[in-house]
């Protein structure tokens, strides 16, 4: 694993497992990196439940119930995804905080106004919490954007967490 990633999901996962807190994934760009990075912990079983993998728009529909009119409007890489990825999650588990990623990672993929490392994130609370962030990584590199989108998806679960 990348470095500072392991430390970071232990550090998480420590956080909410002292809150009594569980943790779920739904994942485009990143394939399940997010997931990974949970699961590479010991004992991380007692924190993370589940995680979706939804790299196709039917995928997010069937898995998430995301919207063909959220898809159709604004798109799989976009805010509006990213949020309804994370709501789908924390409400097709049973989980405290749910965490999404959509993206472009690269090569290629880009689509008007939509470039290469563009990265859309949401996170979800059973407590009413919602956060998103857009990250412009630019043509960084494939790896790269898939690593820092799991740093930002992981320190967006760290602050959920801290407040739940």
């Amino acid at each position: 694993m990348h470095d500072g990633l392991f430390e970071q999901a232990q550090a998480l996962l420590i956080l909410c497992r002292s809150k009594g807190l569980k943790i779920a994934t739904a994942e485009s760009c990143t394939g399940g990196l997010v997931a990974a990075a949970l699961t590479e912990v010991p004992g991380s079983s007692d924190v993370f439940e589940r995680g979706f993998v939804t790299y196709s728009n039917e995928a997010k529909q069937t898995l998430l119930g995301v919207s063909s009119a959220t898809l159709e409007t604004h798109g799989a890489v976009s805010r509006e995804c990213a949020q309804a990825m994370a709501v789908g999650a924390l409400s097709r588990a049973p989980v405290d905080i749910a965490v999404s990623v959509t993206g472009i990672a690269g090569p290629g993929g880009e689509v008007a106004g939509k470039p290469v490392g563009l990265v859309h994130f949401g996170a979800a609370s059973r407590g009413g919490q919602h956060l998103d962030e857009t990250r412009k990584y630019g043509d960084i590199g494939r790896s790269q954007v898939r690593h820092a989108s799991v740093a930002q998806a992981l320190a967006m679960l760290h602050e959920m967490a801290q407040k739940e």
